[in-house]
């Protein structure tokens, strides 16, 4: 095994010799400087893993040297070493980008947990992250086994997802497919629970239903205006949990999390159902009959959702409220890069819906573009570019703005997505829709016993085309092909994120109210 390489530079390191003897016989291999300029030269030309650096040397000082190695490595872990306290100092130290700050005389110990923590942090936080997966995987096995309620669910994907983002974070890729494995049985298992389960919720009003898309404006936003509150929603279309997760460490920056509930898109998980069902408050069939003209049989999603500002009106006014309101949709990058401009229409409204297609337009150029796909190549990888471009993103930009207005803001989303795996072959008449996880249409013919169909599309208040309309709905990774060319078909969608169908990842999704902080 390779020897950690410490590089210590002070200038009175003769007298630290004691100190150096105690690195070398717990096996380090320690490079010694008496000052900023030869610590600099030995940088250049050889590779270090951590540096002591001592603040108060003749010539360069302390921090001079640390801005010069930071130019050369800027990952290269830099530990300060000084004599003073004065806080000024040590903000600069910390400005700076140094690893750890210690204060003179310094014992052997410091010296050690301050390399373990600094070099060792990654090996040892890995080994502790599978070690605890490992203790919790047999208790998880055993909550998936049980008949589960809607809330238990919402916890067991809590923990999968919590366990995904720590293992995501690891180096040791050997738990990844333990989980993955785990996923997969829990999907199976939810699964059964909705097909036991999701007629249930319309047909018996005594049904433990769990909140569910037309329930969001109702219980979750309305009641905060009421209150008094400025509010704006944000629906970020196709945004996972964990996806919000890794979003929260920017929100938490600029808001409180004043609560945080997951709830359940209803089926289809597909914009034009489960988006039109929460600004309607209503399911699609009842859209269709109270609201025809808001309502497209056309099988394509972007003609399906022309009216939501309209549905969401018509909600509002049921209810009988009276808001304010000011609504937009963000479709495009171009269109985005004005929404700062949007502030003062919000800071006058009652309340502020803004649809952002963003996250959606990522999914949907992962399945078209390789270099897209390249860079999304897993779930972590997905998570780290959803990161990537809300840290660059103006929305950002107006979340700062609007906190520092005192407007609540209440995130949420239709659906999540899944990243599909297995082709099952489907033989549907021209009419039936081209969604990957969900079709609708007349002898639909199938095999797997995995599919979850529906032949009275009523009892769950969807819309038919004609009397004797089904709809089937994928589980888990699977995902509909058609016969004709199918290889090509399951070869081109397999590992591509997609929605409409029944799984934890694209049902229980995020509904989180955000209060400003200061």
């Amino acid at each position: 095994m390779k020897k950690t390489k410490i590089l210590w530079t002070d200038d009175e390191i003769d007298l630290l010799r004691a100190h150096i003897i105690f690195l070398e016989e717990k096996g380090f291999d320690v490079v010694t400087a008496n000052n900023g300029t030869d610590a600099i030269e030995l940088v250049k030309n050889d590779f270090f893993d951590i540096i002591f650096l001592d603040e108060n040397m003749p010539g360069l000082s302390g921090l001079q040297t640390l801005n010069e190695i930071k130019t050369i490595d800027p990952n290269l872990p830099v530990v300060m070493i000084t004599k003073s306290e004065e806080e000024d100092i040590m903000e600069e130290a910390i400005g700076s980008k140094m690893a750890d700050y210690l204060i003179k005389p310094v014992n052997p110990n410091q010296i050690l947990h301050s390399i373990k923590k600094n070099v060792d942090q990654r090996r040892l936080v890995t080994q502790r992250t599978n070690s605890a997966y490992q203790s919790e995987f047999s208790k998880i096995g055993m909550q998936i086994s049980d008949k589960l309620s809607f809330p238990e669910w919402v916890e067991v994907y809590k923990k999968l997802v919590f366990w995904e983002l720590e293992l995501a974070n690891s180096e040791d890729s050997a738990m990844d497919e333990v989980l993955k494995m785990q996923k997969s049985e829990a999907n199976n298992s939810f699964a059964k629970y909705i097909r036991n389960n999701y007629q249930n919720w319309f047909s018996n009003d005594k049904a433990d239903r769990p909140l569910l898309s037309t329930d969001i404006f109702r219980k979750k936003i309305i009641p905060l205006v009421d209150a008094g509150n400025k509010v704006l929603v944000l629906v970020v279309d196709n945004l996972r949990y964990d996806q919000y997760r890794v979003l929260s460490t920017v929100l938490n920056n600029y808001y409180h999390v004043e609560e945080e509930d997951l709830y359940c898109s209803i089926l289809p998980t597909a914009t034009m159902y489960a988006r039109n069902a929460m600004f309607a408050g209503l399911m699609p069939s009842e859209i269709e009959r109270l609201y025809p003209e808001y309502w497209d049989d056309d099988d394509n999603e972007g003609h399906k959702n022309r009216f939501e500002h309209e549905l969401l009106q018509k909600q509002l006014s049921r209810l009988g409220k009276n808001f304010k309101l000011f609504f937009e949709k963000i479709t495009s990058v171009k269109a985005g890069k004005k929404m700062s401009d949007y502030l003062g229409s919000i800071l006058q409204s009652d309340l502020s819906v803004m649809v952002f297609n963003f996250v959606d337009m990522i999914s949907h150029a992962r399945t078209e573009m390789d270099m897209i796909k390249e860079l999304a190549s897993d779930e972590a990888a997905y998570r780290s570019l959803t990161l990537s471009w809300f840290n660059h993103s103006s929305l950002l930009d107006l979340l700062k703005l609007l906190a520092e207005n005192k407007v609540k803001v209440v995130l949420t989303t239709d659906h999540g997505t899944i990243r599909v795996d297995d082709a099952l072959k489907v033989i549907g008449d021209r009419e039936t829709n081209t969604n990957l996880r969900y079709k609708i249409g007349r002898n639909l013919n199938y095999k797997s016993k995995a599919i979850f169909d529906v032949r009275n599309p009523a009892s769950i208040y969807l819309p038919s085309r004609n009397v004797s309309s089904t709809y089937i709905f994928a589980t888990n990774t699977d995902f509909f092909a058609y016969p004709n060319n199918y290889n090509h078909f399951a070869q081109y969608y397999r590992n591509t994120f997609q929605h409409g169908g029944i799984s934890l990842e694209e049902m229980i999704i995020p509904v989180v109210t955000l209060t400003p902080k200061g």
